[in-house]
C-alpha cells in the first residue's frame, strides 16, 4: 500500500514539474494566433522601410531567446524603433513567450 501512494506521488510531482516547465516557456499554438501583425513586415519577401531605407529582417526560423530579448528591449524602451515599440507595448512577458517559441519553430523560408 505504502509503494502505491509513493507511487502516485512520483507520478504526481513528475506532473506537477511538467506542468510548471511548460508555464515557464513558450505556446506554440498561442504564439500563431499572435504572429498575425508581424507577417504584414516580416513576412513581406524583399521588403523594405521606407526612412531609414533598410531590408526589413525575417524573424521566421530565428533563435527563441533573442526573439524574446528583442521583443522584450522594445517593450521595455532598450530598442527604440518606433513600430516595433508600439507593437510591443501591447504584448505581455508570455505573449512575447509564445510569440517566440512560434517563430522559432518554423523553418526559415527558402531564397
Amino acid at each position: 500500500m505504502i509503494r502505491l501512494q509513493l507511487l502516485g506521488l512520483a507520478a504526481a510531482a513528475a506532473l506537477l514539474a511538467t506542468a510548471s516547465a511548460h508555464a515557464e516557456g513558450g505556446d506554440k499554438a498561442a504564439g500563431r494566433t499572435l504572429v498575425y501583425t508581424c507577417a504584414g513586415c516580416h513576412g513581406v519577401p524583399g521588403y523594405s522601410n521606407a526612412y531609414p531605407d533598410y531590408p526589413v529582417p525575417k524573424i521566421v526560423g530565428q533563435n527563441e531567446q533573442y526573439l524574446i530579448n528583442a521583443l522584450t528591449e522594445y517593450k521595455n524602451g532598450g530598442r527604440t524603433y518606433p513600430t516595433m515599440a508600439a507593437q510591443a507595448q501591447s504584448l505581455s512577458d508570455q505573449n512575447i513567450k509564445d510569440i517566440a517559441a512560434y517563430l522559432s519553430s518554423l523553418a526559415p523560408a527558402s531564397k
